[in-house]
């Protein structure tokens, strides 16, 4: 199926930065909110993108007035009489975006392709109330949209193949690395990404460093920022949130740290609020609060003055990574893909997995019991990688692990 206009559902900054991406391809596209104030905040997201563009010489203001006109908005869904595909982006709210899949489903033509944005939620209830579920799909793109190349494509239970197809060659046309993700709680790059964050936290509850420190030493390991500044930069509320999420999905391996919801409680949200982990207002820098409320939560656990290396943040990742593997949320190659560019993890350690195969699969599985001996459940080795171990597979220096290295 031919992509020949789509439709945006939600004019926030993801909405607003999706729309320029679909722009810049050449096609029309129409952006709806509630109101025209709302949608005109999409458009103006837009183009603010392509003016920075513009300042940077990368390309000329007519060029920009010609990519802006492709741009329409709209306050009801006349305009989506004609669309292709529909790129839900409204917030992370279940029954908000089954409200619009229901409108969509009514609204839109019997072949229009209805996508979510959802970076956790079931693409399977989201196509429930709709007529056609077999032409609805996940289409989780990261923020910032116009930056990061990675969209997940998640198919529902009742996803046809013809449309995750479909999906896969407009994620392409877009510039960008479709990777396919069987549906699951949090789908891929953010379960594992999320265990990583959550023994972030850990380690700083328990004060084995402090927060500059940790994202110090991830930064000298190869990542963009360390994961207190991205959690500032997405939101503390929206960490909260999906550690929620895959605790109820998975258990103790993911038992959040008691102070992300400490912090998000508090309405230190991060950057979007002035405060977060950092403190970015005008205020008087002496920021006490942070150490405050680790000392309280250190009252509260007993548990203080833990061991803290690199190695402590991926070891979770890894583990993540290799049992996404083993339940076939996607292959091998594709899960370090995602990795690489859905979070930046360095292009030279080639990915979690690949990581693991140059450390030796052996040693991983040595650190990783080391650490579950102290640190419980989020540590335990998943069963893949004792069995990658026992046959001698240990990754480069046995030629093979969890790839070949013939």
């Amino acid at each position: 199926m031919y992509i020949y206009k789509a439709g945006v559902v939600g004019a926030g900054s993801m909405g607003g930065g999706i729309a320029q991406i679909i722009s810049y391809s050449g096609l029309p596209v129409v952006i709806k909110d509630i109101n025209e104030e709302r949608a005109k905040t999409g458009l103006e997201a837009a183009q603010k993108i392509y003016q920075s563009r513009v300042d940077k010489g990368k390309m000329t203001p007519d060029d920009m007035v010609k990519k802006m006109a492709l741009i329409s908005i709209a306050i009801d869904y006349t305009d989506f009489s004609d669309v292709d595909i529909v790129i839900e982006a409204v917030p992370e709210n279940i029954d908000i975006k089954k409200k619009v899949f229901k409108e969509l489903g009514e609204s839109c033509p019997e072949t229009t392709i209805l996508t979510s944005n959802t970076s956790a939620l079931s693409i399977s209830e989201l196509g429930s109330v709709t007529k056609k579920p077999d032409k609805v799909v996940g289409m989780h793109f990261f923020n910032p949209a116009h930056v990061m190349k990675l969209i997940e494509v998640i198919p529902g239970l009742q996803t046809s193949d013809e449309t995750v197809d479909d999906v896969v060659s407009f994620s392409e046309s877009l510039r960008k690395i479709p990777v396919r993700v069987n549906e699951c709680a949090g789908f891929l790059v953010n379960r594992i990404l999320m265990s990583y964050i959550n023994e972030a936290f850990y380690a700083l509850q328990e004060s084995a460093a402090s927060a500059k420190e940790i994202d110090e030493a991830i930064v000298s390991f190869g990542m963009p920022m360390g994961p207190f500044t991205l959690v500032d930069m997405l939101g503390l509320d929206v960490a909260d949130s999906v550690a929620d999420i895959l605790y109820n999905s998975y258990g103790e391996r993911m038992k959040p740290a008691a102070l992300i919801k400490k912090i998000a409680a508090s309405g230190r949200l991060g950057t979007k609020s002035g405060k977060g982990i950092y403190n970015y207002s005008n205020e008087e820098k002496d920021d006490s609060f942070l150490e405050n409320i680790i000392k309280k939560t250190q009252k509260e656990t007993g548990v203080s003055n833990t061991e803290f290396s690199v190695h402590r943040l991926l070891l979770p990742m890894i583990n993540e990574a290799a049992v996404s593997f083993q339940e076939g949320v996607s292959s091998l190659s594709d899960i370090d893909i995602a990795m690489l560019a859905g979070t930046g993890f360095p292009q030279d350690k080639g990915g979690p997995l690949h990581y693991a195969d140059t450390q030796g699969l052996d040693n991983i599985l040595k650190e990783m019991e080391k650490f579950s001996s102290t640190f419980g459940q989020r540590f335990w080795p998943v069963p893949i990688l004792k069995r990658y171990v026992a046959a001698g597979c240990l990754g480069v220096k046995a030629k093979k692990g969890f790839f070949d290295y013939l």
